[in-house]
C-alpha cells in the first residue's frame, strides 16, 4: 500500500512539474479544462473541433474564454490542489512519509524520516535503502526539468541527546541536507540547479506539531522556477 501511495505521489509531482514548465498557451488550456471539463478546448470552440460558433443561449458573437492563470508560480490553483491532494496520499489523521504543497516561491516537498519507515539510519546522515530509493526517484523527476532551482533543508525534532559533544542537531541536519544534495546529483540533477543547502536543527518545527514530534525530522526540497537569465547560465 505504501509503495502504491508513493508511486501516486511521484506521478502527481511529475504532472505539477510538467505543468509549471509549459508555456502560457498550454497552461491556459489546462486551466480551462480543470475549471469546466465540458467546455471548449480552444477559445473559439464549443467542442473538440475549432469553430467560432457562439455557445448556445449566448447573445454575443464573441467567443467566451476564461482569463489565463497568473504567470507566476504555481501555474494554476486548481491543478496544484488536485496534485497536492493526490501526492499527500492520506486521510485525515493518517501519517504520511511525504508532503507536497504549493509555496509562494515554488513547490515544497517534505520527506519525513519516520521511525516506522526511516530514510536515514538512526542519528546519522547515511540513507537507508528506502531513503536511497525515495531520493533517487525524486531526483529522476527533478532532472527532467532544468528550469527549476533546488533548495535543500534538513530539520530535526528536539529532545535528542547529541551524538557527541561537538555533533548535535545543527550538524546532523546540515549533514543530512548535504547527503540529499549528493544523492540528487548522483541521480541526474545538474549541479547548477542546486542553489542552497542548509541545516536548521530543531528550530523550524512543522506547523501545529510539538517540537519533539518525529514529523519534524525531515528533508525539505524546495523547487523554484529560475529566471530566463539564470536558466541559461
Amino acid at each position: 500500500m505504501a509503495y502504491a501511495d508513493f508511486v501516486t505521489a511521484m506521478m502527481a509531482l511529475f504532472l505539477v512539474l510538467w505543468l509549471a514548465s509549459q508555456d502560457e498557451k498550454i497552461k491556459e488550456a489546462v486551466q480551462r479544462s480543470f475549471t469546466n471539463p465540458f467546455s471548449s478546448l480552444t477559445k473559439e470552440s464549443v467542442g473538440i473541433i475549432p469553430t467560432r460558433i457562439p455557445r448556445p443561449g449566448r447573445k454575443t458573437n464573441r467567443a467566451t474564454s476564461i482569463p489565463p492563470p497568473p504567470s507566476n508560480w504555481p501555474c494554476c490553483d486548481t491543478s496544484t490542489k488536485t496534485a497536492q491532494g493526490a501526492a499527500n496520499g492520506r486521510r485525515t489523521g493518517e501519517a504520511t512519509d511525504r508532503q507536497v504543497g504549493a509555496h509562494p516561491e515554488g513547490l515544497r516537498i517534505s520527506i519525513f524520516d519516520r521511525s516506522r519507515r526511516p530514510i536515514f539510519k538512526a542519528q546519522s546522515a547515511e540513507f537507508t535503502p528506502y531513503g536511497d530509493w525515495v531520493m533517487s526517484t525524486l531526483a529522476w523527476q527533478i532532472s527532467r526539468y532544468a528550469s527549476f532551482a533546488v533548495e535543500l533543508e534538513g530539520h530535526t525534532e528536539s529532545g535528542h541527546p547529541p551524538v557527541r559533544a561537538d555533533y548535535g542537531d545543527w550538524e546532523i541536519s546540515s549533514d543530512r541536507a548535504s547527503a540529499a544534495r549528493r544523492k540528487l546529483l548522483e541521480h541526474g540533477v545538474a549541479a547548477g540547479q542546486i542553489r542552497r543547502v542548509a541545516g536548521y536543527g530543531d528550530t523550524v518545527p512543522m506547523p501545529e506539531a510539538k517540537p519533539e514530534d518525529e514529523s519534524n525530522r525531515r528533508i525539505t526540497v524546495m523547487l523554484k522556477l529560475r529566471s530566463a537569465k539564470n536558466s541559461s547560465a
